[in-house]
């Protein structure tokens, strides 16, 4: 009897399945331990005799060279004792049988499984034919070994099948129908996608960048402002244990559909939504009130590990997270499934509500923003994600990089999600190719339009700015913690030809913008303002300096109106705290400076999480009614944290972990909570302290020991409500242990 064929198959699945698979309907993918014991097919005689038939009575997936296997697939960081293996590449089992196998009598297959209702048109029931050569690109499996009453097969599985968590069986067909294994959970094997398969969508030809965007569990988030950038660490954690369980869920969770768990557009924009439980009760709730009372503060977070945990076991969103937590565990989430994935920062980020492409400010008859008409926002800085895969449904050209962004900012097709957008799309101007794309060329290429608001109700346009917007987009460099500066894969540089002509092809295909001449705004500014601040400490004074230049021959005065706002990072404002008129004559040809002195008492009262103030001056020049506009942010500089180890620094070694930390300010920090943790480490740990008074050091100590070898990261947060944003991090190199 000849091996089974493509051709047989589909009577095999018609045998196989026909009405016979019953599972409770409270079961679902991610539960798939208690879907029961699939039912022996075929009636056979009471007469049977077992030894006549061939009979499986064990099945070995080699359990003594996982390791082996799983380095083969790159899967052997995860903390999971199940089989792991990557798309579109082999891996071995073995069959014991009751009796030695005679191809020419008999005939036998292999079954993957997924899901309450398999199918094999949706690649949810895949019966794996016996073949002579593994053919690139489809299922296979080739005998490599017949040796007495056991087989040895090489498996190949198709490069874009389905992504999960599989069942086997083995089936063996009989004159009286189909004998096959029972339910056996130690045989279930995870499949992911294949960055190192060529045939993978997620195909990258780089082994640096895959093992920077898909291997590495630690990154670095940038924030700040633009020219006083920040950085922490945060841990990915997406080979810790239950993180790939957490993951699968997920998709369970946003209800995709199983037949599209092979593609990484589609799990990319689902992920975009579970991410965030704003519309579907996802895995973070977002907060931007700076009142965190029944959750932990965003800032708080050392990683996303904490955060799917308590996920899984709820299944309730944890409170809370702002961008950054969004994206650090969507970047989780993308790379534990193999996708390649990147945190990026844009600074100085657009939020267009009205999806006209550009930022509209209105301003009131005295120069200060008309908060009511203006609606549009600009955030000091935005995270988001990247993904790497191909896009056949757009053209070519414009797969690679796609930005998906998990905070709720805007619905898109009824739910809070952005992207994947193609970068390369993005940056043309090409916002008619889905998904979102016009939403995130604003946040990186809008202008920013000045508007007058006019007694009778018309907008007059006093100025422009073409260059505020996306000022510098960074990622974190591949084999390091530095910045990569990644401004020109989304924009072309200010001010040339192509950036304008990318404006213009939004315009093109169908972007609502109003029409204005910019020439008629931007000529005769013969003068200009530039705005700095000398070293802005939380809870110090400090001052700001207004730069007036007058580059014509003409004597000027100028009229500038300063305001001072404590800010959440997104833009929005708080309260007022400074609030000056300005007057300043200008001579012919010169420069003058202008100080603005900030007392610490005015701010201070109405501070919140990243202490940020945000400045805003206009200034018109008398003689021409010229308006210039500058905006500001000013983040404090607050303390860190200081991390040190006493110990061996080996695998398997307990090593005692320090932290110490001393509040710097002149009044005292109640309600203290600090948090370390790091991957391979030490799961995250918290530790209270009720106050901790001026000038005062605290010092934690903590035991752990580490798991794998090599460059490790403890990263520490601290959290009150009076400081916030408080970071520590040690970068550690761990010994191979003993054995």
């Amino acid at each position: 009897m000849s091996a089974p064929t493509q051709t047989n198959e589909a009577k095999l699945k018609a045998e196989t399945y026909k009405g016979r698979l019953s599972v409770p309907r409270n079961v679902t993918n991610a539960d798939e331990d208690e879907i029961p014991i699939m039912e022996t097919f075929g009636v056979l005689p009471r007469t049977f005799d077992k030894k006549d038939y061939l009979e499986v009575e064990n099945i070995e997936l080699f359990k003594q060279q996982y390791a082996k296997t799983k380095k083969e697939h790159h899967t052997d960081r995860y903390f999971n004792n199940k089989l792991i293996i990557r798309r579109g590449q082999t891996f071995d089992i073995r069959i014991d049988f009751n009796r030695p196998y005679n191809p020419e009598k008999d005939q036998f297959w292999v079954e993957y499984v997924i899901g309450r209702y398999p199918q094999q048109s949706k690649g949810t029931y895949i019966p794996i034919p016996i073949v002579e050569e593994l053919e690139v690109g489809k299922w296979g499996a080739k005998m490599i070994l017949n040796d007495y009453n056991s087989v040895t097969l090489r498996i190949l599985s198709a490069p874009n099948c389905i992504i999960g968590k599989f069942r086997m069986y083995i089936a063996v067909l009989t004159p009286y129908g189909i004998l096959r294994t029972p339910r056996r959970s130690d045989t279930d094997t995870y499949i992911l996608f294949n960055p190192w398969c060529k045939e993978d969508a997620v195909y990258m030809d780089d082994e640096k960048e895959i093992e920077e965007y898909v291997m590495n569990d630690v990154g670095v988030i940038f924030h700040g402002e633009v020219t006083n950038m920040k950085t922490r660490s945060w841990e990915y954690g997406q080979f810790e244990e239950q993180i790939l369980d957490t993951c699968l869920f997920l998709m369970d969770k946003a209800e995709l559909d199983l037949s599209g768990r092979g593609n990484p557009i589609k799990i990319s924009r689902i992920g975009s939504a579970v991410i965030n439980g704003k519309d579907d009760d996802g895995v973070v709730a977002g907060s931007w009130n700076n009142d965190y009372t029944y959750g932990v503060s965003p800032s708080a977070w050392t990683g996303s590990v904490e955060i799917l945990l308590e996920y899984y076991s709820s299944k309730m969103p944890v409170k809370y997270g702002q961008c950054w937590v969004f994206a650090g565990v969507f970047t989780t989430f993308l790379r534990c499934l193999g996708i390649p994935a990147r945190l990026v920062t844009n600074y100085f980020s657009a939020h267009d509500k009205d999806a006209n492409v550009q930022t509209d400010v209105y301003l009131d008859d005295d120069g200060k923003t008309n908060t009511v008409l203006t609606k549009d926002s600009i955030w000091n800085y935005h995270c988001w994600n990247e993904a790497w895969m191909t896009r056949p449904d757009l053209p070519v050209g414009f797969g690679g990089w796609q930005a998906v962004d998990a905070t709720p900012q805007e619905t898109s097709d009824g739910m809070y999600r952005c992207g994947p957008a193609s970068v390369q799309a993005i940056k043309h101007g090409h916002v008619c190719f889905q998904f979102d794309t016009p939403f995130l060329f604003a946040e990186v290429n809008s202008d920013i339009v000045y508007s007058k608001i006019m007694k009778d109700g018309t907008k007059e346009v006093q100025y422009i700015d073409k260059t505020h917007v996306g000022k510098k987009i960074l990622t974190k460099e591949i084999g390091g913690d530095g910045p990569l500066d990644i401004t020109d894969l989304y924009k072309f540089s200010e001010g040339t030809e192509e950036e304008r002509l990318a404006l213009e092809a939004a315009l093109m295909y169908g972007v609502k913008k109003e029409f204005r001449d910019e020439e008629q705004f931007l000529s005769g500014l013969d003068t200009t303002m530039e705005f700095q601040e000398d070293n802005a400490v939380f809870g110090s004074d400090f001052k700001v300096t207004l730069t007036f230049k007058n580059q014509s021959s003409n004597r000027y005065t100028v009229s500038a109106f300063l305001t001072g706002h404590v800010v959440f990072y997104t833009g929005v404002q708080k309260a007022e705290f400074k609030n000056k008129t300005l007057q300043v004559i200008l001579d012919p040809l010169s420069t003058k400076t202008v100080d603005v002195q900030i007392r610490a008492g005015e701010y201070m009262s109405n501070i919140v999480e990243q202490a940020s103030l945000h400045f805003f001056v206009t200034a018109r020049i008398n003689e021409t009614k010229k308006i210039m506009a500058k905006q500001k942010i000013v983040v404090l500089h607050v303390p860190e944290l200081h991390i040190k180890t006493i110990g061996e620094k080996m695998v398997g070694k307990e090593m005692t972990v320090i932290l110490e930390f001393t509040n710097p300010l002149k009044k005292k920090l109640q309600n203290v909570i600090l948090r370390i943790g790091g991957p391979s480490l030490m799961k995250t740990k918290t530790q209270v302290y009720k106050e901790i008074s001026p000038n005062t050091s605290v010092t934690w100590e903590e035991t752990c020991t580490p798991r794998i070898a090599g460059k490790r990261k403890l990263i520490a947060t601290l959290d009150s409500e009076n400081l916030r944003h408080v970071y520590g991090e040690l970068d550690l190199e761990i010994l191979p242990g003993d054995n």
